[in-house]
């Protein structure tokens, strides 16, 4: 009986890891990774920051880095301003889409700057009428995180094989007491 127990885990373990989740292609892409949508879209870098006056929420985005700025306690809007950012050197103006609310920045150098992985310290020179600030935060640029091979297969799956593992015991466990309680009558 623990011969057949053990060859029925074995088996369902096998069958997991050929269903394991993370094929690439050629160019190391996961194939079945969604759409940038939903939960993939919260993924992104995301930078928060604020001073007594103002405080600005930005998203690094493939093709840009889009902040929203808006005033501190009536959490207004900053629609009629300019917005320029400071990162090692590079400097780079916002353009602001007043429809979305947001000041967009595109320039190649700095995106690129901003895509590798780390602890990247921006300024913001935000200047609104009569008003000017500046606007300091951190952008936190995490290092691919998917696990690959085995390590896949056990992040994505680790749920189920616990729960397996512990169904199989259990089912050990009372194959054993039933056949000590047979023995005894």
């Amino acid at each position: 009986m623990i011969r057949q127990l053990f060859l029925t885990l074995l088996l369902s373990l096998v069958c997991a890891a050929r269903a394991a989740p993370g094929a690439h292609g050629p160019d190391g892409e996961h194939l079945d990774a969604p759409a940038s949508t939903g939960a993939a879209a919260n993924a992104q870098p995301i930078i928060e920051a604020n001073t007594e006056a103002f405080e600005l929420v930005g998203t690094l985005a493939a093709d840009e880095l889009s902040v929203m700025v808006d005033r501190y306690v009536t959490n207004e809007p900053v629609l009629n301003g300019t917005l320029e950012v400071e990162f090692n050197g590079i400097k780079a103006q916002g353009k602001l889409h007043a429809d979305l609310g947001d000041y967009s920045f595109t320039d190649e150098k700095l995106l690129k700057a901003l895509r590798q992985p780390g602890n990247h310290a921006l300024v913001f020179t935000l200047v609104a009428g009569k008003e000017s600030d500046l606007i300091e935060g951190t952008l936190n640029v995490a290092a691919d995180g998917h696990a690959h091979g085995l390590g896949a297969l056990w992040q994505a799956r680790w749920p189920w094989v616990v729960l397996l593992v512990a169904a199989v015991l259990a089912a050990a466990a009372w194959g054993m007491r039933r056949r000590n309680i047979q023995k005894k009558n």
